[in-house]
């Protein structure tokens, strides 16, 4: 049983200490989680060297697979990481949560980073990659799930969209640290430097994990938990077990949609670029930092519009179609492109539609669960996902290129699995949430109507014939006599 959870926490009523409070929340965990998701991804913008370095094979191919296979092996720890820590801060608190996972993160990074090479102490080199790629893992895969919650929950309804979208912001914030790093390392190392240890220099410089994860959430205000939602409640997990079971299976089909393009195109393209394309690695880390960028830029905006509107669940839908639809021809412009503009075209075409509906995805997911669970139904759901589709999608993508030959099957991937995405937004309810931006404007408009149509008539007097009055002479001309 969990004890009672802390509620010390009211929502903010718009004064300025009220803002400040909140601006300090969204900054603490989006900046922190961005960290832990760059220490997390940097391992595949260089998975091609960590593949020479650990994983030697005649083949390059070869080696670049057991490479991803390994950068999947985090992934199938976020499960686990998101039962344990998500449990965690549905119990005893957000907070205490949170500040773990940046230890543990910091801590498997520093692993992988001073790792000898296999040339130097064999095959111990790649398993002490992989126990330090499971800690990453383990220690992620709670994070964004209690991250995005104790932001969703510190502030007003009105204004959900905006806060919940910096955390999606924060995690192209990553992706855009790593690969401006791979096109500063590559472009100032020789290929043997960067290949023997400067691919190092990342992992290094992402142990600021541990500082500044210390010190920015400390001082967060514990537990933004409603006063409602107080209560003594058993495991968390049985619970969603038991009632939330489909919600948390069309929210990993929901959010496949975005993390699979993600994983496979944004993340994978640098490898995908030199080892299949056989153009420039510079070319690559471009293309990702520009996908990156968008994905800074494009949740926040679409965080704004979310809130405005009566209802999420469209947006969604059409983010989600969207990127479906196009990413058959993208990979088709990619495959042909002779020089990097198409490639960097296709790549930012397809980062915009997934930023568009990324935020609003993950919002109609934080919202369908209730407060008592939501940092474990949230965690396990977005932990669940990226573990089967997101996790596996450059393994498979490499092993279908590698089957086949032909460059074009990574979209036989791809396609499909955004396609299952919409399927499942479509049949997922949307809770609706009367206080809203978007729902009180709509009622402020239509206000003097929906009160005509509900107010009673006013009952009509009874029907009374008119009396002439005795006193006054008749005016009626007076009938013939007979």
């Amino acid at each position: 049983m969990c004890p009672d959870p802390v509620a010390t926490y009211a929502q903010p009523a718009g004064s300025q200490e009220n803002r400040r409070e909140l601006l300090k929340i969204v900054v603490a965990t989006s900046l922190v989680t961005g960290l832990e998701t760059f220490d997390f991804t940097v391992f595949g913008f260089f998975a091609v060297m960590i593949g020479d370095q650990f994983f030697p094979a005649t083949d390059p191919m070869t080696s670049l697979l057991l490479a991803v296979g390994t950068f999947g092996v985090g992934f199938f720890m976020r499960p686990l990481g998101a039962t344990v820590i998500g449990a965690y801060a549905d119990c005893v608190g957000r907070r205490a949560a949170m500040m773990r996972t940046s230890w543990m993160t910091a801590l498997g990074t520093a692993v992988i980073g001073l790792c000898p090479s296999f040339a130097t102490i064999g095959v111990t080199a790649p398993l002490i990659v992989i126990a330090g790629r499971s800690l990453q893992g383990f220690a992620l895969g709670g994070d964004i799930g209690v991250a995005a919650t104790f932001v969703m929950e510190a502030g007003p309804v009105s204004r959900r969209g905006y806060q919940v979208s910096w955390q999606l912001a924060s995690q192209g914030a990553a992706a855009l640290m790593g690969a401006s790093l791979g096109v500063l390392l590559t472009s100032t190392m020789s290929p043997a430097a960067l290949a023997s240890w400067g691919w190092r220099i990342p992992f290094l410089i992402g142990l600021l994990i541990a500082p500044v994860g210390f010190y920015v959430r400390r001082r967060l205000r514990d537990d933004p938990i409603p006063a409602a939602t107080a209560r003594t409640s058993g495991t968390p997990l049985v619970e969603l077990c038991r009632g939330h079971g489909t919600t948390i299976l069309l929210a990993m089909l929901m959010m496949m949609g975005q993390s699979v393009p993600v994983y496979a195109i944004v993340y994978y393209m640098p490898s995908y670029v030199t080892r299949v394309m056989h153009m420039p690695a510079i070319t690559g880390f471009l293309t990702s930092a520009l996908s990156a960028l968008l994905l800074v830029v494009i949740p926040p905006l679409s965080g704004r519009l979310t809130d405005r509107l009566p209802r999420r669940k469209p947006l969604a839908l059409f983010a989600s179609g969207c990127t479906a639809l196009l990413v058959y021809p993208v990979f088709l412009m990619i495959t042909r492109a002779s020089s990097a503009l198409p490639i960097l075209f296709g790549v930012g075409l397809i980062s915009v539609v997934v930023a568009l509906g990324a935020g609003v995805v993950t919002l109609l997911v934080l919202e369908a669960f209730p407060a008592r669970v939501r940092a474990s139904g949230v965690a396990i759901s977005h932990a669940l996902h990226v573990a089967l589709f997101g996790g596996t999608a450059q393994f498979i993508v490499t092993g279908l290129i590698r089957w086949t030959g032909n460059p074009m099957s990574a979209a036989w991937y791809v396609a499909p699995a955004c396609a299952v995405s919409f399927c499942a937004l479509m049949l997922f309810k949307e809770r609706h949430v009367e206080t809203r931006t978007g729902t009180r404007a709509l009622t402020t408009i239509f206000a003097p109507a929906i009160r005509r149509g509900r107010a009673k008539p006013e009952p009509k007097p009874p029907y009374r014939p008119k009396l002439e009055n005795p006193a006054v002479p008749s005016r009626k001309p007076a009938g013939r006599r007979a």
